[in-house]
């Protein structure tokens, strides 16, 4: 009975092989500049080239896969889109290279990118389907909702699916209906974990294309073995230490051993959990377990029939909790505050308030809030978690500026401020400290005595300021300025000279532009414009005076 069972089994497999095909599927890429941002201590366009090339060794056979990235040659352009791999069948080696070299720097095209994918795909004459992979919202003023519904008119069977990697729930609901109004699903992604999920389910679980109805004989199911799981994988934080269980921190990696004992070959299985089990044929393997990026260790294991190998890891690591106040009484991290952590051979930056896990042993972290730094060093023990501050004593300096004292506020972005400190070098000149443009906006700077100037046009002024760890406070700077507006009919170069001149008879040149009208900001006092002409017309002058807080306008004919 079992042998005829399988006999049909097999006829009907083979009745409908020639009918199985996979759907196309193009996965868009975002490879704009916000990739570069971090999840957990990485960056995501790091997470990402690691889940996809995880994933993509699960994909079935004969899926037919492409790539189209965008945001990863051009800053600030919206028609940096590449298609990097064409759709078909065994591409998966190909993507993963390509998304391995990407350099994220651009703009977020999203609706472009999935309507050229579309196109690709031939939508209004086959199946087709797109996985959108982005952690930003549309930049290049298009309507991603509008899209998804004329898409849905008019092809076959059009479907997109969309992955929010990193955004938040309310970011995800403005993307969201690229895949709602095509019939497809939305994903939040908001770590490796999810990653891999979502495009597991998305591109790995793919749905091939149905094959024709045949009546197959089901063969008889073979006894269920011994053992369920022939390994069991573990971790912890300490020797004696409890199970890090379901902690997506730790980053298993399954290879198969050579016959040094070292890890050979491609990945066998990756996971991200502190405990799993799983089933592989006998032999000898290598586990490679990553605690969040930063401590790796390697444990041989091998695998026999009836047996179960238990490869076990002590990270011999602790968990800091580091929060960068202003001051020691502040209650909340300061979102400003770059910590850049080292410990071992290993060193990333967080921002804000940081966790992670440290190897045993000395830390250390440079914490920086603009120019104010402060550095310390610290003890982690394995298995403990230790909760520091980290005081970096900086203050904020609100920038205003008026063209005259009790006169009008000067509303403008191009305002230059910048912090120096009181104390001038020998030469008369004083250290930067910081600098910013635009009234109205914020600078962080260091505890103490410094200077705060302003410059627009030719006016200059400044102010002297001393700020307290956490403190805020909002400074004007008098300009003691005013505009002057030239019109040259006909002229071809504009200047503006002093009135007055020095011992050798020279006059000051205080700003100059070519064309016929020419405006700049400047100290109070008497000034000469002069205009040039094309061609043999001798050059004119005329005479003008500027006054704190007013406007001048004069025309020169």
């Amino acid at each position: 009975m079992r042998l005829k069972a399988a006999f049909l089994l097999l006829a009907g497999l083979l009745a409908a092989t020639e009918t199985i095909a996979a759907d196309k599927t193009m996965i868009v890429l975002d490879a704009s500049g916000s990739m570069w941002g971090q999840i957990d201590g990485r960056s995501k366009i790091d997470i990402a080239r690691e889940t996809l090339g995880t994933v993509l060794k699960s994909v079935p056979v004969g899926t037919e896969l492409g790539l189209m990235v965008y945001g990863h040659r051009e800053k600030g352009s919206c028609s940096d889109i590449e298609l990097a791999v064409p759709p078909g069948a065994g591409t998966e080696n190909a993507i993963t290279a390509f998304v391995n070299g990407l350099s994220p720097k651009g703009k977020t095209p999203l609706s472009q990118s999935v309507e050229q994918a579309a196109d690709i795909l031939k939508y209004t004459e086959e199946k087709a389907t797109v996985v959108l992979v982005t952690d930003g919202l549309e930049t290049c003023e298009a309507d991603p909702c509008a899209l998804a519904s004329a898409l849905e008119k008019k092809g076959v069977d059009f479907t997109t699916h969309v992955v929010g990697f990193g955004l938040t729930e309310e970011e995800g609901k403005q993307v969201a209906c690229l895949a709602e109004n095509t019939g497809g699903k939305y994903f939040q992604a908001s770590d490796a974990t999810q990653l891999v999920a979502a495009l597991t389910e998305t591109v790995a679980e793919a749905p091939m294309a149905k094959p024709k109805q045949e009546e197959v004989a089901v063969a008889e199911p073979e006894p269920a073995p011994a053992i369920e799981f022939n390994t069991e994988f573990d971790s912890v934080l300490s020797e004696g230490g409890p199970s890090l269980g379901d902690n997506s921190d730790v980053f298993w990696q399954i290879y198969k051993a050579d016959a040094n004992g070292a890890p050979a070959g491609d990945t066998v299985e990756t996971q991200y959990k502190g405990k799993y089990s799983g089933n592989y044929p006998p032999g000898r393997y290598v586990a490679v377990a990553t605690l969040q990026s930063a401590i790796k260790r390697e444990v041989p294991f091998e695998t026999k029939d009836g047996a179960v190998a238990k490869p076990f890891v002590n990270f011999d690591a602790g968990l800091v909790i580091l929060t960068p106040k202003r001051t020691p009484q502040d209650t909340e991290a300061d979102g400003n505050a770059a910590l850049e952590i080292a410990f071992g051979g290993y060193s990333t930056t967080y921002y804000g308030k940081a966790k992670f896990y440290a190897s045993a042993g000395d830390v250390t972290v440079n914490g920086t809030i603009g120019p104010s730094k402060v550095s310390e060093s610290f003890s982690v023990k394995a298995g403990e978690t230790l909760e520091r501050d980290l005081v970096i004593g900086s203050g904020s300096v609100i920038n205003k500026a008026v063209y005259a004292e009790g006169g009008p506020e000067v509303d403008s972005g191009n305002v230059f401020f910048e912090v120096v400190e009181a104390k001038k070098a020998i030469d008369g000149t004083r250290k930067s400290v910081t600098y910013g443009y635009g009234t109205g906006t914020k600078l962080d700077v260091p505890t103490g005595d410094l200077v705060l100037t302003a410059k627009l046009g030719s006016a200059t002024g400044e102010v002297p300021i001393s700020l307290k760890a956490g403190e805020m406070k909002e400074v004007v700077v008098n300009l003691n300025a005013g505009v002057l507006a030239i019109s040259a009919p006909g002229g071809s170069f504009i200047e503006i000279l002093s009135a007055a001149k020095d011992i050798q008879g020279n006059q000051k040149s205080m700003s100059y532009n070519y064309g016929t009208e020419w405006q700049d900001t400047l100290p109070p006092g008497d000034y000469v414009v002069r205009v040039k002409y094309e061609g043999d017309t001798a050059p004119k002058e005329g005479k003008a005076t500027v006054k704190a807080g007013e406007r001048s306008e004069v025309t020169v004919q």
